[in-house]
C-alpha cells in the first residue's frame, strides 16, 4: 500500500503543487490555481500510469489538453493558461540537462540516445495537446450548432 503513495500520489501532489505555484507567473487567481493544478497532477498521473515513455507524454498531453478545453468552456477563461501551466511538469529539462552533460563529456552515444529521447518527449508534449485541443474544438462546434437545434 506504501507504494501507491510513494510511486504515484507523492509525485502526483508534487506536480499540483508546482503547477499551483507556477500560475503567480501567468497570472491565475482564484479556482483557476487549483484547476491549474489538478491539470497538472492529472497529466503527471497519466505520464506515470503510461509508463514514463515517449507515448506516455503524448498520451499526458492529450490528456491535460482536453482537460484544460473543458475546463476552460466551464469557467469561460483562455484555454492558453491552463494547458501551458498543467503540461510544465512533463517538459523534459532534466533530459537537456543530462543530454548537454554528455556531450561535455564526449560521451557521444548517451548524448545522442538522450537528447533524441528528449526531442521526442517535447514533440509527444506538443502533438498531443495540438491534437486533443483540435478534436475537442472540432466536436464541441459540431455539438454546438447541430446538437442545441432542439
Amino acid at each position: 500500500m506504501s507504494w501507491i503513495f510513494w510511486d504515484y500520489l507523492l509525485p502526483c501532489l508534487c506536480a499540483f503543487l508546482a503547477c499551483v505555484g507556477f500560475t503567480l507567473a501567468y497570472n491565475i487567481h482564484g479556482a483557476g490555481k487549483l484547476i491549474c493544478g489538478v491539470g497538472g497532477a492529472l497529466g503527471w498521473l497519466v505520464y506515470l500510469l503510461a509508463g514514463e515513455t515517449v507515448l506516455a507524454a503524448f498520451l499526458a498531453a492529450a490528456v491535460i489538453g482536453t482537460y484544460s478545453e473543458l475546463m476552460a468552456r466551464v469557467r469561460r477563461c483562455p484555454v492558453t493558461g491552463y494547458l501551458l501551466v498543467a503540461l510544465l511538469p512533463l517538459v523534459p529539462g532534466g533530459g537537456i540537462y543530462y543530454a548537454m552533460s554528455y556531450c561535455v563529456a564526449g560521451d557521444i552515444q548517451r548524448f545522442l540516445h538522450t537528447l533524441l529521447h528528449t526531442f521526442g518527449v517535447a514533440a509527444a508534449l506538443a502533438v498531443g495537446a495540438m491534437l486533443a485541443s483540435s478534436l475537442f474544438r472540432t466536436v464541441y462546434a459540431h455539438w454546438y450548432l447541430h446538437g442545441r437545434k432542439g
